[in-house]
């Protein structure tokens, strides 16, 4: 109606004197003008000519999707991917297939870190089982393969690093700390620490478990462990790979 307002009043108005049979009115296409006569049915034609010329125009315009508006806010989460195929970067070295996978899924400020297929990203509020089933989705689509996938807030992560969670354990000096996250809490009954070939579990907190090893020539005989106790739907870190996530 903006349009049909200015033009209205930019067309020549010729004072005519009002005849005592010409009533004088307001005209609904008009916008609050004052016509009278045969004016008042040009300036109808005219406002409806307009009012159709910019309905095409915005039918024929193409659509654009808005930005997030700023005030949406986005939160940094941690993706734990399990048995990434193989691959020929050296560590410390991104991985861009992955990393196009998370950005075609809609997350921004996607980066990888390390070579463990470790994640980092922000996404809108949402619970963890829908990030990670996101995350799954978008590997299966881009890659043709999916990989288990374990999600955790960045906040989280901080929180569990701060606590020092293996402080109350008297370990070796060459062991190493790693820590095992599930995809969903559990609550197996286990008389703790659990012992294996130098491995042990030493606390279960029904969503994450803490274990330590001592390197032998028997490999990773913790993983074996693990997976016997809790299953093969699991994802596992060392300390340090941990720390490093968290302050990302």
């Amino acid at each position: 109606m903006l349009f049909i307002i200015g033009l209205a009043a930019r067309a020549p108005r010729r004072r005519r004197p009002l005849s005592s049979n010409v009533r004088a009115h307001r005209h609904p296409h008009a916008a609050g003008l004052t016509i009278t006569g045969a004016d008042s049915h040009r300036q109808a034609a005219l406002a409806a000519r307009l009012l159709l010329s910019i309905i095409r125009l915005a039918a024929k315009s193409p659509s654009r999707r808005l930005p997030l508006s700023s005030n949406v806010r986005q939160h940094k989460h941690h993706a734990s991917i399990r048995r990434l195929p193989s691959r020929s970067q050296p560590d410390e070295r991104e991985d861009p297939a992955l990393k196009s996978c998370f950005e075609a899924e809609g997350f921004s400020d996607v980066r990888t870190l390390l070579s463990s297929g470790n994640v980092v990203f922000n996404a809108r509020s949402s619970s963890l089982a829908t990030l990670e089933r996101r995350a799954e989705e978008a590997m299966q689509s881009q890659l043709g393969r999916s990989f288990g996938t374990v999600v955790r807030s960045a906040e989280y992560l901080r929180d569990f690093i701060e606590s020092d969670p293996f402080a109350e354990f008297s370990l070796p000096p060459t062991a190493k700390r790693v820590v095992t996250f599930l995809r969903s809490p559990a609550q197996p009954r286990l008389k703790l620490p659990i012992e294996q070939d130098g491995a042990s579990i030493l606390r279960f907190t029904g969503s994450e478990v803490l274990a330590a090893y001592v390197p032998s020539p028997k490999g990773p005989v913790f993983m074996s462990l693990l997976e016997r106790t809790f299953g093969t739907n699991i994802t596992t870190r060392t300390l340090d790979t941990v720390r490093k996530c968290a302050r990302a």
